[in-house]
This record gives C-alpha cells, sequence and structure tokens, in this order.
C-alpha cells in the first residue's frame, strides 16, 4: 500500500509539472520549489531543533496561527519553520514574523524526506488539518519526533475508513496525538484502533474572535459606508460563479451597496468584476466617494472588512467549497453560502444556529435579502445567532498548546 501512495505522490507531482507551461498555479508550484533546498541550508544554523509547522495554505495557516502565536509567547527562543504545500499559502505567509524561515514542503519522497529530518533535527512536528505526507511522517516517525495532528476532521468517506486505506491508517499511526474538531471523529478513529485521539475543537474559532477583539478599523472602507446609510453587503472570496449571482441579485435591490473582495486579484478577473458589477464602482486602491460598488484588488483585509457588513456573502460555494465562514460571523454577521458545503462542518452548524443560510441561485438569494432589508428582526436574530456559535467554541488553542507545551518541556 505504501508503495501505492508513492505511486499516486509522484505522478501527481508529474501531473503539476507536465501542466505548468499552461497554468499559472502550477508554474507557481514548480517554480517556488527551485532553490528550496539552497534556502533551507542557508537557515541551517537558525532552525536547529525547531518546532516544525506544516500547513497546506493560508486558511490551514490561520488554523495553526493561534497554537504558534501560544508557543512563540511561552518559548520565544525555538525556532519554528513553517511549510505550505500550495503557492498561496507560501506567497501570502513567506517572511511572516512567527515563523524563523517560511518555506515550500519538499516533494514527499523517501529521499527528500530523510534530507528535511537531517537538515532540521527538529524537536517537535505539528500537521494541521488534512495534510498527510507518507514519507514525511514516517521519517518524522523514524528519527522519534513528536508529531501532532491540529484541528483535524475526519469523515467515513475517507480513505482511512475504506478498505483500501491501509497506507492511510498507517500514517495516522505516527502522530502521537490528534487533536479533533468533534466527537464523531473520534469515533471514526477509535473504530480502526486509533485511540490517541483528543476532541479539542477548531482553533479557527480563536483566531477569528481574536481577529474581533483587536478591533482593527480599516479607514477606506469605514469612508465608504459613512457615505451612505443604505445596508451594505461585503462578499468574501468570491469566484465567477458566486459574482454572477451576486451582482444579479444586487442589480434588483438599488438601495443595497456592495464589497466584493474576490478569491484570485489577477488584472483579467479584476476587470471582469469592474465590467459586472452594479455601478458607479471604485477599487480599494483608488477610492473615490460615492461608488456603489468597492472592489477590494488588495489582500489582507477580508477578515476585518466583515466588520463593516449588514449581511454577509462567502465565495466558493458554486466550486470545489465555501471559504471561511467563521471570519463573517464572528462579526455578528449573518452568512450566505452556496450548495457545496457539506465538508464543511461550521456550516452545518450556522445553518443549524440560525446563523448561516444556503442559496442555489440568483432567486433564492434575491428572496434572502429581501427577507432581511425588509425585516429588521430577522436580520437581528441572524446576527446574534452568527455571534453566539463563535463565541460558544473557543478555547481549542489552550487544549492543544498546553499538551504541546508540556511535551516541550519534557
Amino acid at each position: 500500500m505504501a508503495s501505492l501512495i508513492g505511486l499516486g505522490t509522484a505522478l501527481y507531482h508529474a501531473a503539476i509539472r507536465l501542466a505548468a507551461p499552461f497554468m499559472p498555479k502550477a508554474r507557481a508550484w514548480v517554480e517556488g520549489r527551485r532553490g528550496l533546498w539552497q534556502r533551507l541550508e542557508a537557515k541551517r544554523a537558525e532552525l536547529q531543533g525547531c518546532i516544525w509547522f506544516h500547513c497546506a495554505s493560508v486558511g490551514e495557516f490561520e488554523q495553526a496561527r493561534p497554537v504558534l502565536e501560544a508557543i512563540r509567547q511561552a518559548r520565544p527562543e525555538l525556532p519554528v519553520l513553517v511549510t505550505f504545500f500550495s503557492p498561496s499559502g507560501y506567497q501570502a505567509r513567506v517572511g511572516h514574523p512567527l515563523a524563523t524561515h517560511v518555506e515550500y514542503l519538499p516533494p514527499d519522497t523517501a529521499r527528500q524526506a530523510a534530507r528535511l529530518q537531517a537538515l532540521l533535527k527538529p524537536r517537535m512536528a505539528v500537521f494541521i488539518k488534512y495534510e498527510f505526507w507518507y514519507r514525511h511522517l514516517h521519517a518524522l516517525r523514524q528519527a522519534g519526533v513528536p508529531t501532532y495532528l491540529v484541528s483535524a476532521i475526519f469523515r467515513p468517506s475517507q480513505p482511512f475508513f475504506r478498505w483500501y486505506g491501509g497506507g492511510h491508517r498507517a500514517m495516522l499511526a505516527c502522530f502521537d496525538r490528534l487533536f479533533v474538531q468533534n466527537e464523531e471523529s473520534r469515533s471514526l478513529l477509535a473504530g480502526i484502533g486509533v485511540h490517541p485521539v483528543t476532541v479539542s475543537g477548531d482553533t479557527r474559532f480563536d483566531r477569528v474572535m481574536r481577529i474581533v477583539e483587536d478591533h482593527g478599523s480599516l479607514p477606506i472602507a469605514e469612508a465608504f459606508c459613512n457615505d451612505s446609510t443604505a445596508p451594505v453587503l461585503v462578499a468574501g472570496s468570491t469566484w465567477p460563479a458566486d459574482e454572477r449571482l451576486l451582482f444579479d441579485a444586487v442589480h434588483h435591490h438599488p438601495r443595497l451597496r456592495l464589497m466584493v473582495v474576490p478569491h484570485e486579484l489577477t488584472p483579467d478577473h479584476l476587470d471582469a468584476v469592474s465590467s459586472l458589477a452594479p455601478t458607479p464602482l471604485a477599487r480599494w486602491s483608488a477610492p473615490t466617494p460615492g461608488c456603489r460598488t468597492l472592489l477590494v484588488d488588495r489582500m489582507g483585509y477580508l477578515s476585518r472588512l466583515y466588520r463593516y457588513a449588514t449581511i454577509t456573502y462567502v465565495g466558493g460555494g458554486f466550486g470545489s467549497g465555501i471559504h471561511n465562514t467563521l471570519e463573517a460571523a464572528a462579526w455578528g454577521k449573518p452568512v450566505i453560502f452556496g450548495p457545496n458545503h457539506a465538508r464543511f462542518a461550521e456550516a452545518q452548524g450556522l445553518i443549524e444556529a440560525g446563523a448561516g443560510y444556503t442559496v442555489k441561485n440568483a432567486e433564492e438569494l434575491r428572496h434572502l435579502l429581501q427577507r432581511f432589508l425588509d425585516d429588521a428582526d430577522a436580520l437581528a436574530r441572524a446576527s446574534q445567532a452568527a455571534q453566539r456559535y463563535v463565541s460558544e467554541r473557543t478555547g481549542a488553542t489552550e487544549r492543544i498548546s498546553t499538551v504541546l507545551l508540556e511535551r516541550l518541556d519534557r
């Protein structure tokens, strides 16, 4: 089974390289890894005995961040390596002050995994949520490095729970402890004999509440809202399918204003949004008073922008899956999203709490927006439910960091 996993990984890496000349994301994946070992060798002395955090992308880094902050506060002398699988994660967080060094994950081969262990001699490894790399995990286990999985969530359909999942189950044995988000995950793991499991919750709840508590203001957003007393829809991490639906719906509600934050800020995509969105439109990079739509063409603001919303929409639900709904809910805002949310426990939780709403088309979105705009009580109930849903689920960071710090102190 290990050979099949290795073959699958090799084919996946080969496919990315073949796609690189034609696809920008694949090209960034390949080009970003050039010079990887030279960069790590240059940091060898600083990274000796580091704590290694590995994340797939930006979202997983946000899950890791509260734990990383807690460890940094308690043990500031320890070096930290943060690695990413995706170019978007690396590009967004390279040079982050919480890390001694930020790097791409070396390819998951036996040779490269062993080389990484020999170079770093890590004191501890922390993988986030869905990151399972067979060779890296087995190299950590062989080296006797305490290894943890944080904010994980498991579903019956995953290979770990299938007859053919022997290799995947072997990866679970490489972790000293798995911190999972819910009791369902713990029960699934117990059913296959995996018992060093703690139901800790999801660190993202702590992270988004910290953002709210910091009260970071955004003058451009404040100026946009102060232009008018009209309600504001903040749409975050949108894709073209979301934008078509949004613009159709907003055109039917002339008193509603829009702040839109596309997931991908490429020039072509920004131009497409500019041509379709309600007018007058201004960009964040060149704000003008009196606009109906503010197109945010800069990264790094979304989690604070939701503060200025009357209603929020989170994109991705008409593609591979929705983005971070908790960032919006933490500010006490009702959250709307598309139908592809089955893999996201927090989306179902928000729906059950009366704070999350799913729509399948522009007509459903129009009706839902009309309901909130016409019924102040319904809007208030949904807003209160959103804030309550998040605030009642904090505490995962303390539960996880306590265990990790105890192990570091041995």
